[in-house]
């Protein structure tokens, strides 16, 4: 276990890393894509980590630059970002990229069925002006079409969560929120009361996707109407991945020092 594999049958086009193994099934987590799979055996190869077979680093260095504020004369007040998300290892990724850019931002790992039941006593205790709600999904089409819930890993869980969220704030400039995973059912999510939410196209989204979405939101001017297509398009997979609606920013500008 822990071993980075490719599938043979998806003409390796994603890395996967093995963590759990039951006889001939090997269960899979996405390298950098937030998706669980499952797949024979006799399907894996290990991969070769000399082969950037997604890309990733060439999507990691087109990523625009966040802001840089002018701290001569101003101070700033970027919006403080809570995050809960159902993978470790994601979660520790995403949170060194808020510290990269001297944002304030809390991680809780919490199981995505146990999110909505917790979700009210966190935005209480830590008070944010964005919320992440993310961990693993999946799209399951032999299950039903894609209006159908039940085809989904775990959309339910995220939606019930985003409801909760509005319950505590119905505004949906006072409390940003960004919701799914890997193929998640966008429209529910939206209905729901995300800001911003996977996957409009039902297909996978990077790890560090619900982090870059958050951290420019958290820069973005309280006064002024984001840059929605800029912050889309600076996702992995664009607006196939995820989608958002137009709303303000949550930085606050002062002056003087």
């Amino acid at each position: 276990m822990g071993d980075l594999v490719t599938r043979i049958s998806h003409d390796h086009d994603m890395i996967f890393c093995v963590i759990e193994k039951n006889q001939n099934i090997c269960i899979l987590k996405g390298q950098n894509v937030r998706l669980i799979a499952d797949s024979p055996i006799e399907d894996l190869v290990l991969y070769k980590e000399d082969k950037d077979i997604e890309k990733d680093q060439e999507f990691l260095q087109r990523i625009r630059p966040l802001p840089v504020l002018d701290r001569c004369d101003y101070f700033y007040l970027p919006g403080k970002i809570l995050h809960i998300d159902a993978d470790k290892d994601y979660l520790e990724r995403c949170l060194s990229y808020y510290k990269k850019h001297n944002l304030w931002a809390i991680g809780i790992q919490e199981n995505e069925r146990d999110i909505s039941t917790k979700i009210r006593d966190l935005l209480n205790e830590y008070n944010p002006n964005i919320v992440v709600i993310t961990g693993h999904d999946a799209y399951y089409k032999r299950k039903g079409d894609i209006n159908d819930m039940s085809a989904y890993r775990n959309s339910q869980n995220f939606v019930d969560a985003v409801k909760e969220a509005r319950r505590y704030e119905k505004s949906h400039e006072k409390l940003l929120i960004i919701a799914g995973a890997c193929q998640s059912n966008y429209e529910e999510l939206i209905k729901a009361g995300a800001n911003f939410a996977s996957s409009p196209k039902r297909v996978n989204i990077h790890a560090l996707d619900p982090a870059i979405i958050a951290a420019k939101l958290s820069l973005s001017a309280v006064t002024e109407d984001i840059d929605l297509k800029g912050i889309l398009e600076d996702t992995k997979y664009g607006t196939n991945g995820i989608g958002g609606i137009l709303t303000k920013g949550t930085m606050y500008v002062g002056y003087p020092r």
